[in-house]
């Protein structure tokens, strides 16, 4: 599974873990992602999305269909 946010696009990010003694390696920063599943009431069909928890908190905002409707216009979803 890509760890990548259907509605919002996030994805890794990169940085460095910084010792005590300040010396630098890289490291990965994941978004908190977790499937979920919607029901779509305009196209009458379940939808199975990767999100994260800031994609919730838009679904909840702006609702399911505006989200999913912004997520197709910007490329993060092709469902």
């Amino acid at each position: 599974m890509a760890r990548i946010c259907e509605i919002t696009g996030k994805r890794m990010m990169t940085g460095n873990n910084v010792s005590h003694s300040h010396t630098k390696r890289r490291r990965r920063f994941y978004p908190n992602v977790h499937k979920k599943k919607f029901y779509l009431k305009e196209e009458d069909k379940n939808l199975v999305l990767t999100v994260s928890k800031e994609g919730l908190r838009q679904i909840d905002k702006y609702g399911l269909y505006q989200s999913v409707k912004n997520a197709r216009e910007k490329g993060f979803l092709d469902r």
